[in-house]
């Protein structure tokens, strides 16, 4: 039976059309120990587990004449050995090495010819360390029929359990002629769904919302919260397919501190944090930054999980683990919603850290206190999902909010309070790498994992040049925070 790809999948596929680049990634760093990982046991790990991620073998096939969405077919071609590549970081193998490789590799498009994924074994690494890099077209992941593939290949344990027996046999690919009869029957059953004004509306990806009204229905939560404008600001402008990439982190239990000594979230730590770090930026482009200017970010509901008194269920304990609240977020109702999140104002004019603070936790409370909750009944028919599918859902839905609603995509996702592991090689950090949408010039992804938070901002590379401060930027916003907390 042929899978036609969803009108939200088709528009994704047929943006790349625009000089864009519709996918996204997940950046793991491991500790390179006595049992090092090779790339022939990674071949093996992946090989094994593609079973569990169908979408993983399948490509996409256009249909003849443009008469019809394009269907998912297996890839009766399919060479495991193509997807999953290694590379090498010339000496030292710093980490600026890393992150230059890894926005070069998420700049080139994706062959549409075969399964849209591909996956870096990344050696060479200083401190005896190496990096797997996943690369993912957004088409193939939507939470439900198709997980990020990270989800399957991550263990709690290092001793990997053993995966079922996985015999894969390609199903023909249809003929040309039952493609253009299964897309004419498509349209016949729903003719205001045509493939040409898909294909038209995927350069501005906002007008998902008036091109089909299935898709209404999925953005109209979102729309509800996010219809006026957002200020003026250089993250936002003519994007193009080339990419910046760099990393930051903040210990999940100094975080916490703030957060309750702020009697406020972590997540609104990590926000005021992110907006000290765009103020730091503003100014160092000698940008007008008065005391009212703010920056406006798109950021998923789920980074509330609605424990304890107004979302804010992370304020009780001081070691950043289990009950500080990411651990526990509930990725179910992001899914759920198909889009689902809220827009707030990071106010980037404040200059005292403290009252920034308080601003975010304010303007956050409210939306946790909306009532913009899902019905738990959603959860018999969803599937657990982990960070980095949580993550390409983020992505997914600011990619169908209104251009003129948010200045800054922000993802936030919890990856579990111990260790993990790769084919039994530990897992010692996990960056998201979000996809940016067009016209915005940044995005930024965050991961609470093993008591640290992993932040990744991935940029254009042409309107972001200047990229690389904006780890210490973060940094000394959060040391910021601490200072007046009285961290040591």
């Amino acid at each position: 039976m042929v899978t036609r790809l969803s009108t939200q999948d088709a528009l994704f596929y047929y943006l790349d059309e625009q000089s864009a680049t519709s996918h996204l990634g997940s950046l793991l760093i491991l500790d390179r120990g006595a049992d090092e990982l090779q790339y022939d046991r990674l071949l093996a790990t992946v090989e094994s587990r593609l079973g569990a991620v169908p979408r993983y073998r399948q490509r996409i096939r256009e249909v003849g004449l443009g008469i019809g969405r394009p269907v998912w077919v297996d890839d009766t071609g399919f060479d495991i050995t193509y997807h999953v590549r290694r590379s090498a970081l010339p000496s030292p193998g710093a980490d600026d090495q890393l992150h230059d490789l890894v926005a070069r590799l998420m700049s080139r498009p994706l062959d549409r010819s075969r399964p849209l994924w591909e996956m870096y074994l990344v050696e060479g690494l200083a401190e005896n360390r190496m990096a797997v890099l996943t690369k993912t077209h957004q088409a193939l992941v939507d939470g439900h029929d198709a997980v990020e593939i990270n989800q399957v290949l991550v263990d709690a344990h290092p001793q990997a359990p053993d995966a079922p027996q996985d015999i894969w046999l390609p199903a023909p690919e249809p003929s040309d002629a039952s493609l253009v009869v299964g897309a004419l029957t498509d349209v016949a059953s729903r003719p205001w769904e045509l493939v040409g004004a898909v294909r038209v509306l995927s350069a501005p990806v906002a007008g998902i919302g008036s091109a089909v009204s299935g898709s209404l229905r999925r953005a109209g939560s979102m729309l509800r919260f996010a219809t006026d404008g957002a200020p003026d600001s250089p993250l936002n402008g003519q994007t193009s397919g080339r990419r910046r990439f760099t990393v930051s982190s903040a210990d999940a239990r100094d975080c916490a501190r703030i957060a309750r000594r702020h009697d406020c979230s972590m997540t609104d730590v990590v926000l005021a944090a992110i907006a000290g770090a765009l103020r730091r930026w503003l100014l160092s482009r000698d940008a007008v930054v008065d005391s009212s200017a703010t920056v406006r970010a798109l950021v998923p509901l789920g980074a509330y999980n609605g424990t304890g008194d107004a979302g804010h269920g992370d304020r009780g304990r001081a070691d950043g683990r289990r009950d500080e609240g990411w651990d526990q977020i509930d990725e179910s109702e992001w899914t759920a919603a198909g889009v689902r999140g809220f827009v707030t104002d990071l106010p980037v004019g404040e200059p005292n850290a403290a009252v920034r603070l308080s601003q975010v936790a304010h303007l956050t409370g409210r939306h946790s206190t909306s009532g913009r909750r899902v019905a738990m009944a959603a959860r018999s028919w969803l599937p657990e999902i982990g960070p980095a599918t949580f993550h390409a859902m983020t992505s997914r839905a600011a990619a169908t909010v209104s251009g003129r609603s948010f200045n800054l995509p922000i993802s936030i996702a919890g990856g579990g309070s111990a260790p993990q592991y790769l084919a039994g090689n530990r897992i010692v950090a996990a960056y998201p790498v979000p996809a940016l949408v067009p016209q915005r010039a940044l995005a930024i992804g965050l991961n609470h994992y093993n008591g640290r938070i992993f932040v990744a901002f991935n940029a254009d590379r042409d309107i972001m040049w200047d990229l690389a401060s904006m780890p210490e930027y973060f940094a000394e916003a959060v040391g910021e925070l601490a200072a007046r907390t009285s961290i040591p």
